[in-house]
């Protein structure tokens, strides 16, 4: 059967209505744009950062040794010019493995800034295709709407449909969202996105046995990377003219819904607009799974009481965290944990950790820190227990807190003053608090990898939004190409 075969079955609404947003929206919102921007910037550094890690390192480059594209699209912080599939992978790695980028909370949790894999690598290898033609870049400021579109697409699904409660991870829809808006910035017809977007829904969707015990592990790190780069694979496939599947979520037996959803269609609480991105929460002070965040700034706080007291963690009799339902499912854990992706996600560690040495890095993941026997003792000295409001409160549209409240008995029978945080650092009712924090996060990434020289240069273009608004993403690109001979795995 010929790859141009057209079906005339009408396309599901949901995907429809998907592929309608990425071609038509016109994002207006300034709040949008100036978060999308400050996204950018957190983003490229938590990619930086883990570049730092050979665990990471080892899954970058060409997919096979040789197997680079001079002129293909670059990997920030490293020399690596690849095709944008592989690409893709590279940089959506980097952003996910210290699970230290943005998050969106709802039904279905993720990180929609993960989605930056696909739009980075396509935006860059189609500026360098365009001007080899005489044709134009994408600028950086189509990135931002580019971004804005992919963010609402995965957040807006996932706020009112759980696929986590099916088994299934929630980059599926890092996957989906990425199809459609590389899609867009590939050229494609609005067919074709139609056709894309159909093959990243009938396509293997991931378990969540990688994040979860007994088989937690490393995969959680680069999954994302995994999907960002399927979506573009799916995108250039749709763009050669392969057919879609219209009816791929609905047809009965064989569709999304009944093999993987229970049946059930999804759900929608809004139309796609710039809501997500004006909401998303940014990890700024702590690598920690985001339902513990709150948690870990509880833990700092009550670290400086006990030392004003002349008292340490070993005075703890037990703790008890009051915290939401999403919270408890995922990351609270007793038992072994058996390595780094184990351990930055279960908030027994992610508490016990600054309790006892007052911080809480990427490193503190690692075998040689989790080794100190006084972290697994305080661990079992922790237990979670759901406070109704808090979870009433974290699906609230208009609040979407994540609160946790820590109180600390000690050992000579007195007890410390609950500290209850409902906002984290990253929160959008704390952005005043939050964007500073975010730009030396950023700064202090950047220092990770270039020169002085090549930090100022490139802080001279990202810190100025009209500056870098105009900038195309081919010469962005270059100038985030690593100038102290190349990072290899």
């Amino acid at each position: 059967m010929s790859g141009t075969y057209n079906s005339n079955l009408p396309f599901d609404q949901e995907i429809i209505d998907i592929a309608d947003y990425v071609l038509n929206y016109k994002v207006d919102s300034k709040l949008a744009k100036e978060t999308a921007w400050y996204c950018f910037l957190d983003t490229i550094g938590c990619g930086l950062e883990a570049l730092e890690y050979q665990a990471c390192r080892k899954l970058l480059g060409p997919i096979v040794p040789g197997g680079e594209l001079p002129g293909g699209a670059r990997v920030p912080g490293t020399n690596y010019e690849l095709d944008p599939v592989q690409a893709a992978f590279n940089i959506g790695a980097a952003i996910r493995w210290l699970d230290f980028n943005d998050t969106w909370l709802a039904a279905e949790w993720g990180h929609p800034s993960d989605n930056l894999g696909a739009i980075l690598a396509v935006s860059d290898w189609v500026s360098r295709q365009s001007r080899l033609s005489g044709g134009k870049p994408i600028l950086f400021s189509e990135l931002l709407t580019a971004m804005i579109q992919a963010h609402e697409i995965q957040g807006c699904i996932a706020l009112e449909n759980s696929f986590n409660k099916v088994g299934l991870d929630h980059v599926i829809l890092v996957k989906v969202a990425s199809t459609a808006v590389a899609g867009k910035l590939l050229g494609l017809t609005r067919d074709q996105i139609l056709n894309a977007i159909s093959l990243a829904w009938v396509d293997g969707q991931s378990l969540r046995t990688y994040r979860h015990f007994p088989n937690a592990g490393s995969r959680k790190s680069w999954a994302a990377g995994d999907a960002t780069s399927r979506a573009v694979r799916l995108a250039l496939i749709a763009k050669s003219g392969e057919m879609g599947y219209p009816t791929v979520l609905s047809a009965k037996t064989w569709g999304f819904y009944d093999v993987s959803f229970k049946g059930e269609k999804f759900k929608f609480q809004r139309p796609y607009g710039s809501y997500v991105m004006e909401n998303v929460l940014f990890k700024i002070s702590y690598p920690a799974e985001f339902h513990s965040q709150t948690a870990v700034e509880a833990a700092m706080a009550i670290h400086s009481q006990l030392q004003a007291a002349g008292k340490s963690s070993d005075d703890i009799e037990r703790i008890q965290i009051r915290t939401h339902e999403a919270c408890i499912r995922i990351i609270d854990k007793k038992g072994p944990l058996r390595n780094p992706a184990d351990r930055d996600h279960t908030i027994q560690y992610m508490v016990a950790v600054p309790l006892i040495f007052g911080r809480l890095t990427a490193r503190d993941y690692e075998d040689d820190v989790a080794a100190d026997p006084r972290i697994d003792a305080l661990r079992e000295k922790i237990t979670c227990v759901e406070d109704p409001q808090f979870t009433k409160d974290y699906h609230d549209p208009e609040k979407r807190s994540i609160a946790n409240a820590l109180t600390v008995y000690l050992k000579d029978g007195s007890k410390l003053d609950e500290v209850a945080i409902e906002y984290p650092i990253g929160h959008k009712r704390r952005r005043a608090d939050g964007i500073p924090l975010l730009i030396q996060k950023y700064r202090t990434n950047l220092a990770r990898i270039y020169s002085k020289e090549k930090q100022e240069a490139i802080l001279d273009l990202t810190l100025n939004y009209e500056k870098l608004s105009a900038t195309p993403v081919d010469e962005l690109m270059a100038l985030l190409v690593s100038d102290s001979g190349g990072i290899r795995g």
